[in-house]
């Protein structure tokens, strides 16, 4: 069968969903696998434009290669747009390799266009993922290669069933032209090495290496879908959802059942890696204020709970779980005492002891830092106040808002601490149990 009508059939097959009067976004670098693609796309009578990535990263080369795909898309008749990046700026100033710079500021501008992007990966780029994935440390969802949708990022990959033995031929027997990356042939690349060195020397030993990867990558990504609904539900059971946070009793976690996988499960989303598994978990059994980080959040030890809090948080973000047996928690602003009691109408008090309805609050609480954004129902009004208002309105100085902390029911804030209570967690006639609070900047 012809290239152009197996690629035609396999469209049909596999992306039912998307019929031809759609409109999609192709990224073509200029190399051949992109460029036949963008053939394909048009023999199919698929609506496209094309988007091109300069990266300004091989001088004169670079911007041959705008050139080339800015007149391919002229011939194609299809729209063209270009970004231009700093490419090593962003990896100097977000410390990653130009690697990882060239793929966030890749797929970054991709997720601003409004409809499904189209890249041109294939049967071998899906091989040296999973290769690389394996011996890098990765979980099963790590060994199911490249994802022919990923529905969320709006990525759609038709080539994955294609080898890129198959692609170059159509292009030299369809005449198609395309342009050569120099830097794909230098090995100081991981992708490269693995690509020119790795797996070649594999295929010596195991002839048919790539057909039994790919293989092993269909046979996994079936048998991920039984274990991604198995450790979902292992998950859900051990994570409360705090707001942005996620806290995880310690002693739930270090029940779990096989505890290095649960684990890895449990972080990896949030950008911890296999390697940080075994520090994971020795922080359950470590001090007080242990921290461990990812680059994008924080996992917290306090008292008998784990914490998972974004690290754009991070800023003043000291947390305290506060338990229900608990009758004293110290935490950096002072020390907050706890009495659980028949519910009466509270008599005046000042403003470091307050009563709850202990049937509006749902433990665990959380302690911690006013923040920006942050808004309550000031007690006796029935609209909502930003705090940064209330402080105002009391006339508090910038070190005085910088102390106040507040205290957080199931992300709803039912104390400000030194200030005044929530509204909706007032004692009432029809309240039958309180909780007291009492602030203290010294020990109780």
């Amino acid at each position: 069968m012809h290239f152009q009508a197996r690629f035609n059939k396999h469209w049909a097959q596999t992306f039912p969903q998307f019929s031809k009067d759609g409109h999609f976004v192709l990224a073509v670098s200029g190399g051949a696998d992109s460029v036949v693609l963008a053939h394909l796309l048009k023999g199919a009578g698929i609506n496209f434009e094309i988007a091109h990535c300069n990266f300004k990263l091989r001088g004169a080369e670079s911007d041959r290669d705008e050139a080339f795909v800015k007149n391919l898309a002229i011939t194609l008749d299809v729209p063209f747009s270009c970004k231009h990046f700093d490419t090593e700026a962003y990896a100097t100033a977000h410390k990653i390799s130009i690697q990882e710079a060239a793929r966030d500021l890749r797929y970054n501008w991709f997720a601003t266009f409004n409809t499904i992007v189209i890249t041109a990966h294939h049967a071998n780029d899906n091989i040296e993922t999973v290769f690389m994935h394996f011996c890098r440390g990765t979980g099963i969802a790590g060994l199911t290669g490249i994802e022919p949708y990923k529905v969320k990022e709006r990525l759609l990959r038709p080539l994955l069933v294609f080898h890129k033995q198959e692609i170059t031929d159509y292009a030299t027997e369809a005449g198609i032209a395309f342009v050569e990356d120099s830097s794909n042939a230098s090995d100081k690349y991981t992708r490269n090495f693995f690509r020119h060195q790795v797996l070649p020397a594999v295929q010596e030993v195991y002839p048919k290496s790539e057909q039994n990867i790919l293989h092993t990558i269909k046979h996994l990504r079936e048998v991920s879908e039984v274990y991604k609904a198995a450790m979902q539900k292992i998950v859900s059971k051990l994570q409360f959802i705090n707001g942005h946070e996620i806290h995880i009793p310690v002693l739930m976690w270090l029940k779990a059942k096989p505890l290095d996988t649960i684990t890895f499960e449990m972080l990896y989303p949030y950008g911890f890696t296999a390697p940080q598994v075994p520090e994971a978990i020795k922080m359950l059994s470590a001090h007080n204020g242990a921290v461990l980080i990812s680059p994008t959040h924080r996992l917290i030890k306090n008292r008998n709970w784990m914490i998972l809090a974004p690290l754009e948080t991070a800023t003043n973000t000291s947390v305290v779980v506060v338990d229900q047996n608990d009758t004293s928690v110290h935490f950096p602003g002072g020390v907050l005492g706890l009495q659980t009691s028949a519910a009466q109408l509270p008599e005046a008090s000042d403003n470091n002891t307050c009563m709850l309805d202990a049937a509006a609050l749902q433990f665990p609480l959380i302690l911690r830092p006013a923040a920006t954004g942050d808004y309550f129902y000031p007690l006796g009004m029935q609209k909502k106040k930003k705090l940064s208002k209330f402080f105002i309105d009391l006339k508090l100085s910038k070190t005085a808002k910088e102390k106040v902390w507040v205290l957080v029911s199931n992300n709803r804030i039912a104390w400000v601490i030194g200030c005044r209570i929530d509204n909706r967690f007032k004692l009432t006639p029809a309240s039958t149990a309180a909780v007291k609070f009492t602030f203290s900047t010294t020990a109780l």
